[in-house]
């Protein structure tokens, strides 16, 4: 589903393209085949199970949360590159943040923290870290929030998810349309799957729709549809669906999809009764079902940061290093020896 990135690559997307992923590495070669919509509504997946593991960017007032960003980044590439035959990690960098009623909107909205939503700086804040981060191999992961955002970053992003709260809106259905990634759609946040199911076919068709084009300026969009999608299963209404039960549910409803490997299951907010400390337990049991033979699932996602757990945002309080102001994450160190236990499991046979 995402695309390895190796050397300085980047990713090509436009809104207007033709929803084809293509990698385009220095070195001339990518540890995994470039997803391509090539009709057969199908991804590629070449290695084991796929992992996706990064920090939501929100720890540090200012420009710091680019700092713990780029520090991520490093600690994590070096567990990529160890771990490549076994896991394909890529790095969770979030800058917008949806809420459910009012709050701090992310990076690219409020980039100092202070309420004076500079998002012109915000907005190359998040380039600049993107393109550090893809320079030094690791590829990146976002969720499609804001329509037009994407026109300023997604050829540096490798995944996208659209969340809970936006899996249902048609606008966001049509954006991933024609984007030039995989896209997750993940269930309600009631745990509605059906939503996501319904996204899903939205997002496999063409769509006309304004927008903005490569040059900022409004234009009519036409995209061509996106084969690669999945379904993010996330709990939801205060109940997980990470158990066998619920995969199997979710795999035979989009079995008309076409798509080998198409669910992916979140270890944090609801299956993981948003305890960070449970994150483990969820992706244990997944890659157990993994692992005995459930082939539709084709990854994980966790929440991690340098440091565990998260803290409240208070204008003029110094806020601790490495940790975040969103959702509760793994430590850095639970993260390493979580992947390890992963990528060791998935190299040895099942008893």
């Amino acid at each position: 589903i995402i695309d390895s990135i190796s050397g300085s690559a980047t990713v090509s997307a436009t809104l207007q393209g033709n929803a084809t992923a293509t990698v385009i590495s220095q070195s001339g070669t990518a540890a995994l085949s470039s997803v391509s919509a090539n009709g057969s509504g199908s991804s590629t997946i070449t290695q084991g199970a796929v992992t996706a593991a990064g920090s939501n960017l929100s720890g540090g007032g200012g420009g710091q949360g680019g700092r713990y960003g780029h520090g991520q980044a490093e600690v994590l590439q070096e567990l990529a590159a160890r771990y490549a035959d076994q896991l394909i990690v890529v790095m969770r960098t979030y800058f917008e943040k949806p809420r459910t009623s009012v709050g701090w909107k992310g990076l690219i909205n409020d980039p100092h923290l202070d309420g004076t939503c500079d998002i012109a700086t915000g907005m190359e804040l998040a380039r600049t870290i993107l393109l550090k981060i893809n320079q030094s191999g690791m590829p990146c992961a976002t969720e499609l929030l804001d329509p037009i955002s994407p026109q300023y970053i997604a050829d540096l992003i490798s995944w996208s998810a659209i969340g809970a709260r936006t899996t249902e809106s048609q606008t966001h259905r049509e954006l991933a349309s024609g984007v030039s990634m995989p896209v997750g759609f993940k269930n309600g946040t009631e745990g509605s799957l059906q939503v996501a199911v319904n996204a899903m076919t939205s997002a496999r068709t063409p769509h006309h729709f304004v927008g903005i084009n490569a040059e900022g300026q409004t234009a009519i969009i036409r995209t061509a549809g996106n084969p690669d999608r999945h379904i993010v299963l996330r709990g939801g209404g205060g109940k997980t669906n990470y158990e066998a039960e619920h995969v199997a549910k979710a795999e035979a409803a989009v079995a008309g999809e076409g798509i080998a490997r198409s669910i992916m299951i979140d270890c944090s907010h609801d299956n993981s009764n948003k305890d960070h400390k449970r994150q483990g337990l969820v992706a244990r049991d997944v890659l157990r079902q993994f692992r005995e033979g459930r082939n539709s699932i084709m990854g994980l996602m966790l929440e991690s940061n340098l440091n565990p757990g998260k803290q409240s945002w208070k204008q003029g309080v110094t806020l601790a290093h490495g940790v975040s102001i969103t959702d509760a994450c793994l430590g850095w160190d639970e993260t390493a020896a979580l992947l390890n236990e992963l990528a060791d499991s998935i190299t040895t046979k099942p008893a």
